[in-house]
């Protein structure tokens, strides 16, 4: 009688389980199906396992400090594929939706034959201060900066995409809700808040506010850098606090211009480590939390707060404090994740924030 139960009691359990994906299927059969999956395991590939839908798509313009601003012609453009494991913060704990390819296309591309208009050039011409602003017909937003899109280590990994395919896990087979249109995809975001579906305007913009730039200045100093928040109210550091730990980093630092500059490690404490007692991690500070850093000669660059604070890859971003460097210092930022040296920012003065 036991064994009947027990028996009895495993078939119920797979009648829901296999009404649970059923249903699934159903809120998407809307969606057309690209390829069948590979369920006999004839490559080698895990991410070709599942289908691949279709997203529904819609016309994207891109506008703001550009010469040729107008609609994106998708068609001329490649696809480019990325895997997320997309989760987003809740009261209750971090909430995980579930694990995807996205085939789509890269603001790489879609920004690539933009000819750049700043508004601040004749001010600052290097292009460094600049972050798009990507908005959907809800009323959101996120930014992105240039770095983002353009220095990072990993080419390209921000996309819009236009395709979908679960990555199912083989023991249990859940099959996540699958999107049904357009969708922003940053794949190096930890919290991935910033991915919003139907992404319609893209807007180039340089960072509003001016710096004294004294181009050539030598020596380079700062003996403090103020911090200043969304009202205008600084708080004062002139060494990396003690409380903070400090982690090596070995890399090749290479500059656009100049080429390599250095082989040797650096370290520092993560630059998210001093920021996150002043600025918390929320939704909306991962949508559109946005610092300009400006330096002693009125050199600036523009970070995302999601790119210092939100990132999958550990690919840090340091703050060295150097109290014997007088002639280039005290601070300097290294990032890690880009390839270029560019944002790096020695005599580091300022850092402003804002999510407007």
């Amino acid at each position: 009688m036991k064994n009947i139960f027990t028996k009895l009691f495993f078939a119920f359990a797979i009648l829901l389980l296999i009404s649970a994906c059923s249903n699934n299927e159903t809120k998407n059969k809307h969606q057309k199906r690209i390829t069948k999956a590979d369920t006999v395991d004839a490559t080698n590939d895990f991410y070709d396992n599942a289908e691949l839908y279709n997203l529904e798509m819609f016309d994207i313009e891109v506008v703001g400090e550009i010469l040729n601003p107008g609609k994106v012609d998708l068609s001329k453009l490649p696809l480019h594929s990325v895997i997320v494991k997309e989760t987003v913060l809740s009261d209750d704990g971090n909430k995980f939706i579930g694990a995807y390819r996205y085939d789509g296309y890269s603001l790489y591309d879609i920004l690539n034959n933009r000819k750049l208009n700043k508004k601040n050039e004749n001010h600052f011409k290097p292009i460094i201060d600049l972050y798009v602003e990507v908005e959907n017909e809800l009323g959101e937003s996120v930014k992105i900066s240039w770095g983002e899109i353009f220095y990072p280590n990993h080419l390209p990994e921000i996309i819009i995409a236009s395709r979908v395919m679960r990555i199912v896990p083989s023991k249990t087979n859940e099959l996540w809700e699958l999107p049904k249109k357009s969708k922003l995809i940053i794949k190096n975001d930890l919290f991935t808040e910033r991915n919003i579906s139907k992404p319609q305007k893209i807007t180039v913009k340089s960072y509003d506010k001016k710096f004294k730039v004294e181009k050539g200045k030598n020596p380079l100093f700062s003996s403090e850098i103020k911090i200043y928040n969304e009202k205008n109210k600084p708080t004062i550091i002139s060494t990396n606090p003690a409380d903070i730990k400090n982690h090596t980093v070995h890399t090749i630092y290479y500059g656009r211009g100049r080429g390599i500059h250095s082989t040797e490690p650096f370290t520092g404490i993560y630059f998210k480590d001093l920021l996150q007692q002043y600025f918390p991690l929320t939704k909306e500070s991962i949508m559109n939390g946005i610092f300009v850093i400006a330096a002693d000669d009125g050199y600036r660059v523009v970070y995302t707060l999601s790119e210092i604070y939100n990132r999958n890859d550990q690919s840090e971003i340091l703050l060295i404090c150097d109290q014997k460097a007088i002639n280039n210092g005290i601070f300097k930022l290294f990032p890690s994740c880009d390839f270029f040296s560019d944002r790096a920012v020695k005599a580091i003065t300022e850092i402003h924030y804002s999510e407007k």
